[in-house]
C-alpha cells in the first residue's frame, strides 16, 4: 500500500478518505499536547476563552519531547498512550480537530466523535521516537511553559510517519488487528 502525503491542516475531505491501515507522512504543522495541556485547554473553554492555537482542521500530537541535544531542534519525540487524553478529546473533536497522533486504542466516546465530527486517529509507533523526531524541522514553545517537556509546542514537520488507527466510518486497526490474528 503506497505511502499517503498530506500536508496540515486537513479538512474533511481529506479525513473522509483515509481508511484504517492506510500508511501517511504528514507535512506542516503539528501541535502536541499531553493530559496536563488538554484539562488546562478544557478549562480555557469552559472560561469562555480561546485556546492558545486555531484548533480547526490541526492534528494534536500526544507528546512530551525529551530535551534537546546541543544542534539538535528537539529531543527524543515518541507517542504517549493516547486513553489519558480520551476525557478530553471528543470536546476538541466537536470544535474542528481534525487529527491525533498517539499510542494506543481509544475510547467509544472518541471513536464515535470521530465518526460524528469527521476526524481521525492516527498512530505512530512508538520505541520510534528517534526516527519520528527527525521529521521535525521546527519547535517553538506556544502555551503553558510551566509543564516544562508537557508544554504546547507547534512543531513543523516533514513526512512525519502514522498509520491511520480509526477512520470516519468507525474502522478501528486496533480491534482489526485482533479479528484478524484471532482467525489465524
Amino acid at each position: 500500500m503506497p505511502k499517503i502525503k498530506l500536508t496540515t491542516p486537513l479538512n474533511d475531505e481529506t479525513v473522509e478518505n483515509l481508511r484504517i491501515g492506510q500508511k501517511v507522512l504528514l507535512n506542516g504543522v503539528l501541535y502536541t499536547g499531553r493530559d496536563a495541556a488538554h484539562k488546562k485547554m478544557i478549562e480555557l473553554l469552559d472560561q469562555g476563552k480561546p485556546l492558545p492555537f486555531e484548533i480547526k482542521g490541526q492534528v494534536i500530537y500526544y507528546v512530551g519531547p525529551s530535551p534537546a541535544k546541543p544542534g539538535q531542534i528537539i529531543g527524543s519525540a515518541g507517542p504517549t498512550t493516547s486513553g489519558r487524553m480520551d476525557a478530553y478529546a471528543p470536546r476538541l473533536i466537536a470544535l474542528g480537530l481534525k487529527g491525533m497522533i498517539g499510542k494506543g486504542k481509544r475510547s467509544p466516546d472518541v471513536v464515535r466523535a470521530i465518526r460524528q465530527y469527521k476526524s481521525v486517529y492516527f498512530a505512530a509507533v512508538g520505541g520510534a521516537a528517534a526516527l519520528i523526531s527527525r521529521s521535525i524541522k521546527k519547535c517553538r514553545v506556544i502555551a503553558y511553559p510551566e509543564l516544562g517537556p508537557e508544554a504546547v509546542y507547534e512543531l513543523c514537520v516533514e513526512n512525519f510517519p502514522v498509520i491511520v488507527a480509526n477512520d470516519t466510518l468507525g474502522g478501528d486497526l486496533y480491534e482489526e488487528g485482533v479479528k484478524i490474528y484471532a482467525t489465524k
